[in-house]
């Protein structure tokens, strides 16, 4: 059973123009085409009660992409560029993925979710690659994925599964880990130096990753690791 967060923002459908939860089919696809069921928990208010009593009903957890943390969590002003906060998902993932670090519970953060991880344990962001790297090639914009070579560490949770070769990996986002949080380990990059995986010290599976592995219906590597790493905690 995989928890997977879900967006929470205006959406329309046929006469309704209302706030929403949802989530982009693929991710959910990639879950019950590598094994799982994926079950979708939409931001809503929280304590670190409410979070463990989530925990104990799945057993692995998805962090998914979405729109710019809070720049506040990490004691920085929003850039220009940065999404309006979304205060109410951030307070929900952060208590989820506090939660499952406590306990061991297995998770894969996918883009944001690979930002929160590390907000929540004390990192920073950059909040506009463009400006650090003088490119857009991480968002090229319209909703079109661009696709960049990473490389994992050899040895990683991430270089286990996809290998320690160069991996071409679809990509949107203008953000990315900035100062790395204690506890995490960089465990992929991409050809200009930007962080594309973390992993957490200590856990089984505890990985996040700065691209889009549901783009890719053809390499459900990581989410049959997630799957894998939840079954058998749960034994």
């Amino acid at each position: 059973m995989i928890g997977l967060t879900t967006y929470l923002e205006q959406a329309q459908t046929g006469v309704w123009d209302v706030p929403a939860a949802f989530l982009p089919q693929l991710y959910f696809d990639a879950v019950t085409r590598a094994g799982g069921i994926a079950v979708l928990l939409p931001p809503q208010p929280v304590s670190k009660e409410i979070a463990n009593r989530v925990l104990d009903s799945i057993d692995g957890l998805i962090v998914t992409g979405g729109k710019d943390v809070d720049p506040g969590r990490y004691g920085q002003d929003r850039h220009a560029a940065t999404d309006e906060p979304r205060i109410d998902r951030d307070a929900w993932e952060d208590a989820l993925l506090t939660a499952a670090i406590e306990r061991g519970l297995p998770f894969l953060g996918i883009c944001r979710g690979a930002q929160m991880l590390n907000v929540a344990l004390g990192g920073t962001l950059h909040q506009h690659l463009p400006e650090v790297i003088g490119s857009s090639r991480y968002q090229l914009g319209g909703g079109t994925f661009n696709r960049v070579p990473i490389e994992a560490e050899p040895g990683s949770a991430v270089a286990t599964l996809i290998g320690a070769e160069p991996l071409h990996v679809e990509v949107y986002h203008h953000q990315a880990i900035d100062r790395v949080a204690d506890g995490l380990v960089v465990t992929a990059r991409s050809d200009d130096g930007v962080v594309q995986a973390v992993e957490v010290s200590g856990m089984p599976f505890g990985v996040a990753v700065q691209w889009h592995p549901e783009q890719n219906q053809d390499d459900l590597r990581l989410f049959a690791g997630l799957v894998d790493a939840a079954r058998e905690a749960k034994k």
